[in-house]
């Protein structure tokens, strides 16, 4: 079985599913294609299990494809990319200390806090994990997915200071995640070596700080280059000239893709649109790259339905998916909790806002192909099957949720801003 192939069944898959919530369910793209996906995860499980000898080639396939570095090299920047270039800077201005603490001192703190926790309660359900292999674990589920975070807060009617947190947080706490993650992970492979305070603080500079500069870089280059055409089939070129050139550049200088990605998005978005294109080439970007960014999350739960199949043992670790759920919420709430203490000096933050807050952050993929980043060494089928629960809660029942407890407290607070 061929690698079109694949490409060719989770692309008709991922038709189909867009069709069926379309047509019946009717919910938000990301929580609709979610749940499909969820049954269709189950279906391909089931059947796999009654008739095992059906999925060989499939399985061996899937195997053999790196999907996690798939989705980390290439599919993140695009879906960055375009949930960035609608974000705007004045709005981030005025919400920038709760962003910067949030998607930093913050995504440290819930990692410590889950791993610790995790630490604990494994050893309970007959699942033992050494505490640098459960801060793996915390790593990867405490940053918030910019893709799934973006297309709830477009159906949800918070107030803007508070969609400016969430979001905000969303785009920038990847880069402290992904250096913490694959710091852990370096120190695992390597335990004779050690890694000093300082020596993080450098991979941590080097990567975040990179591919921040990087992006202002290749927006400012791609803003003279859109200055000089009126053409918006060649300035989507460029666009896309940036994302697939920043990428290679940035890997190339082994600094922070992602964030690369989210700085140069923000730049052209911001700057590009104001002063180097007109109306109609704004316009057609616009929808260009929201088409990108519902096509890849669409064919990316359907990859993860697929990756399903590659688990042996689900049974054994269904009890320790449950338990993550509330252990990654706790996690999230103290990192708000303690971020708040220092937002305070500042500007007042509720307790109702900080729960509001912690069910707003919602996981999405890049836990998913984080954890498929992992082997067995590093109990890679237990974290998958974990991060997968905790991810289906997050965008189900969460991302179902947030509309209807936003109206609450709009009613609460007789329509001031949270």
């Amino acid at each position: 079985m061929s690698v079109q192939y694949i490409i060719t069944i989770v692309i008709v898959l991922a038709t189909f599913i867009a069709v069926l919530n379309h047509r019946f369910l009717k919910l938000p793209t990301s929580i609709g294609v979610m749940i499909i996906a969820i049954v269709v995860s189950l279906l391909l499980m089931l059947t796999s299990d009654i008739f095992p000898k059906l999925f060989d080639g499939t399985t061996a396939l899937i195997t053999s494809v790196d999907f996690s570095q798939v989705f980390i090299s290439t599919l993140l920047n695009f879906l960055l990319f375009a949930g960035t270039i609608q974000i705007r800077i004045k709005d981030l201005r005025t919400q920038q200390l709760p962003v910067m603490l949030f998607a930093t001192l913050g995504v440290a703190i819930s990692s410590f806090a889950i791993a610790g926790i995790m630490y604990f309660i494994l050893p309970l359900l007959n699942q033992p994990v050494p505490f640098l292999q459960c801060l793996l674990f915390g790593a990867l589920i405490s940053p918030t997915d910019p893709i799934s975070v973006l297309a709830i807060l477009r159906e949800s009617n918070v107030s803007k200071s508070l969609e400016i947190k969430i979001a905000g947080e969303s785009l920038f706490n990847d880069g402290v995640a992904l250096v913490l993650f694959f710091t852990t992970l370096h120190a695992l492979h390597n335990p004779g070596e050690g890694t000093s305070f300082g020596e993080i603080a450098k991979i941590f500079v080097t990567e975040a700080l990179g591919g921040l500069v990087l992006g202002v870089v290749l927006g400012f280059i791609g803003l003279r280059l859109l200055k000089n055409v009126n053409d918006y089939k060649i300035e989507v070129m460029i666009t896309l000239a940036i994302v697939l050139g920043g990428y290679t550049l940035a890997r190339s200088l082994h600094i922070s893709e992602p964030l690369t990605m989210v700085a140069a998005g923000i730049f052209i978005g911001n700057y590009g649109k104001a002063y180097a294109m007109s109306d109609v080439s704004g316009d057609y970007i616009d929808k260009f790259w929201e088409l990108i960014d519902e096509i890849l999350n669409i064919i990316l739960f359907v990859l993860m339905g697929f990756e399903l199949l590659l688990i042996t043992h689900f049974s054994n670790y269904w009890l320790a998916g449950l338990a993550a759920i509330p252990i990654v919420l706790l996690g999230r709430f103290i990192s708000i909790w303690t971020s708040s203490m220092v937002i305070r000096l500042k500007e007042s933050i509720s307790l109702s806002t900080m729960g509001f807050l912690t069910w707003g952050g919602l996981r999405g993929g890049i836990s998913i192909a984080l954890a498929l980043t992992l082997n067995e060494q590093h109990h890679g089928h237990l974290f998958v099957v974990i991060t997968y629960f905790v991810v289906v809660f997050s965008v189900v029942v969460q991302g179902l949720s947030i509309e209807k407890i936003a109206e609450r407290r709009r009613k609460k607070t007789h329509a001031k801003p949270i």
